[in-house]
């Protein structure tokens, strides 16, 4: 009995001691691991701040200025804002690139197929075609220009030579302003499968094995297939890769500057906005309007995103 009551005097010691002993068990906060947290988080803050928010904040001020890197920049209002909107070749410029971002954009579907073809089973070599059509992508976007530039030649291309042996007279593509986007947009499509098909090829591979096979007992053949189900499975694939290609699009300058060059008789017919950007900011020196086409090239950018956001809940298909 008398151990039985010491035994509870002991329990409830021990519970009436434990938050005491829990408190001083307790590890005490350090300064040091919240500095930690501070410094993990601050270095991506930092870089967001020192190479996004910092050069987009100095782009509009310059935006609204004049003045040049020898005399300094003064506030100028909408000056540079009202020249490059009055500026024919602006506009020019940007239906070139919508043009040029609309031919790219049957990049995606032409991927799509060859990512099926290659996804057919038994089919040897497979990763070798991947990584042949994977080549443009690691290479250096001025080789690839100097290589379709020679393709292209009008004089000794090797187009214009094949073309010769079924009796077609060829035409110097990149100097024609009738063919030139044209002939640097396939440039565009070419140099984007690479990429496409890796996205494509893990959209194919996340496709269930058991989907497919429930659809083939139902009798779907190759066409249903790909119409009924791997085109909508894929769609969340298709999605992502059209806005990467917009983007990419509205970016394009070095395969028009090393296919062309500046002196072409079609530059009129290839300029894109980041090249009218390049000739004002570089060739002429004029910083604020290159700020200005800077900064449209954004809304451009933004604003079709935006559309395509808004209407891909039309098409799209997420399981």
């Amino acid at each position: 009995m008398n151990n039985h009551l010491e035994t509870n005097a002991t329990m409830a010691q021990a519970r009436v001691s434990t938050p005491e002993a829990a408190q001083r068990n307790r590890r005490p906060r350090r300064l040091g691991d919240g500095l930690w947290v501070v410094a993990i988080m601050a270095l991506p803050v930092l870089g967001l701040i020192v190479f996004y928010l910092w050069p987009l904040v100095r782009t509009i001020i310059l935006s609204f200025s004049d003045g040049s890197p020898f005399i300094g920049y003064h506030l100028s209002g909408f000056e540079s804002w009202s020249k490059v909107l009055h500026d024919p070749t602006l506009f020019t410029s940007l239906r070139n690139t919508l043009v040029y971002a609309v031919i790219v954009l049957l990049g995606v579907p032409i991927a799509m197929l060859i990512a099926v073809l290659l996804h057919q089973k038994g089919l040897r070599f497979r990763g070798f075609y991947r990584v042949l059509y994977f080549l443009p992508v690691v290479t250096m976007p001025a080789a690839v220009a100097m290589v379709w530039r020679y393709i292209y030649n009008g004089d000794f291309g090797l187009l214009n030579t094949f073309l010769g042996w079924f009796g077609i007279e060829g035409r110097a593509w990149v100097a024609d302003p009738s063919t030139a986007l044209v002939a640097v947009a396939i440039v565009g499509i070419w140099t984007s499968l690479g990429t496409n098909l890796v996205i494509l090829a893990a959209g194919l591979e996340a496709i269930p094995a058991e989907v497919l096979e429930a659809a083939r007992l139902d009798g779907a053949g190759s066409g249903k297939l790909f119409t009924k189900v791997i085109a909508p499975l894929m769609s969340p694939s298709v999605f992502l890769l059209s806005i990467l290609s917009v983007i990419g699009s509205l970016q394009v300058f070095d395969l028009i500057f090393v296919m062309l060059g500046r002196t072409n008789p079609a530059l009129g017919n290839t300029r894109s906005i980041v090249y009218f950007f390049y000739e004002e900011a570089f060739v002429r020196s004029d910083r604020p309007a290159g700020a200005v086409i800077a900064l449209i090239t954004l809304i451009v950018t933004g604003i079709l995103t935006l559309i395509q956001f808004r209407l891909q809940k039309r098409w799209v298909h997420y399981a």
